[in-house]
């Protein structure tokens, strides 16, 4: 077990009680130099980290970082297993994001449906079925289906068709 002053003890102790571990306010008794002395100690032997400090969010500020941001305080894992704390590890994992599926008789399913198809579709061939302009159906290929649905858009040149675009089939 790690050795801690009375002070360090208070100051972890305190934090493990608050949201997101943050260490701040120090206790009243300590200020000035004796806080900078006893927070310098902290953060060298990893107690403590230095994090940029949300102030929309109202926390604290240790000290301004100059370019008219600031960092706070919080309590590191090391800081609270000096004080008997584990870690929680038992966090729940976040949430898989949801499958985005399109609707029925959109010209998103419009274009799906013709880029599933075994012989793809040309961007010409995709403005027609959609009513769509050329720079339109990239940015939904690139965008929507790329980016937002996850699918993989792969295009091939095609002698006398030229450049034809293809999803795998589902």
């Amino acid at each position: 077990m790690t050795q801690l002053s009375d002070t360090q003890a208070i100051i972890l102790s305190a934090a493990a009680q608050r949201p997101e571990h943050i260490a701040l306010p120090l206790p009243e008794s300590l200020r000035g130099g004796a806080a900078a002395k006893v927070v310098g100690a902290m953060l060298a032997k990893g107690f403590l980290q230095e994090v940029d400090a949300d102030l929309r969010k109202g926390e604290p500020m240790w000290r301004e970082t100059g370019d008219s941001h600031g960092v706070t305080l919080v309590a590191t894992d090391a800081g609270l297993a000096a004080i008997g704390i584990e870690p929680d590890t038992s966090a729940a994992p976040e949430p898989a994001p949801k499958a985005r599926t399109p609707r029925e008789g959109t010209k998103q399913a419009t274009l799906i449906a013709m880029l599933r198809a075994s012989d793809g579709a040309t961007i010409e061939e995709i403005m027609a079925a959609t009513g769509w302009q050329s720079h339109t159906v990239r940015g939904a290929m690139a965008g929507a289906l790329k980016k937002k649905l996850g699918l993989e858009v792969t295009s091939e040149k095609v002698e006398d068709r030229g450049r034809v675009y293809k999803l795998p089939a589902a």
